[in-house]
């Protein structure tokens, strides 16, 4: 699979568009079928597991659940990320998404959601009903031996 990331930028006008950063050449497959199989991903292209601060990324999906883009849409601090609906969803919108995966790192290394992690997230689940996106997940990746954890698997939105 090839992996397109990307960013926005305002062109003269002051819109947004999108602007191609990277290709990468992902090996183990074409679609995102499982929770282990985005955490496998995340960790082999972003070593997301280790990472000293808090990271978020999107993932654009198809119908299909074939990958049409990732973005980084937040670097925090040490336990703490800024997200947004508006940010998410225009990049979003901007590649065509269908559906979107969140994906975070905690580097405590514990996968557990935090309150305001949980709440983030349900606000960006209903955002994406409104605009006919739909999270189909968000997860957190850690380094203990669990690894990481699905709020959707968990049913936590």
């Amino acid at each position: 699979m090839i992996i397109n990331t990307y960013k926005t930028k305002l062109d003269d006008n002051k819109l947004n568009i999108l602007v191609k950063e990277n290709t990468i050449k992902y090996t183990d497959g074409g679609r995102l079928t499982s929770p282990k199989a985005i955490v496998d991903m995340m960790n082999e292209v972003f070593d997301l597991k280790n990472m000293a601060e808090e990271y978020v990324y999107m993932i654009a999906a198809d119908t299909k659940n074939n990958v049409l883009g990732m973005f980084e849409v937040s670097h925090g601090t040490a336990n703490a990320s800024l997200l947004s609906p508006r940010e998410l969803f225009i990049r979003a919108l901007l590649c065509g998404a269908i559906s979107v995966f969140l994906v975070h790192n905690h580097p405590s290394g514990d996968p557990e959601p935090s309150a305001p992690d949980i709440q983030a997230t349900r606000r960006i689940a209903e955002a994406g009903k409104l605009l006919g996106i739909a999270l189909n997940d968000h997860i957190i990746i850690g380094n203990t031996r669990n690894g990481f954890y699905s709020m959707k698997q968990h049913e936590d939105f």
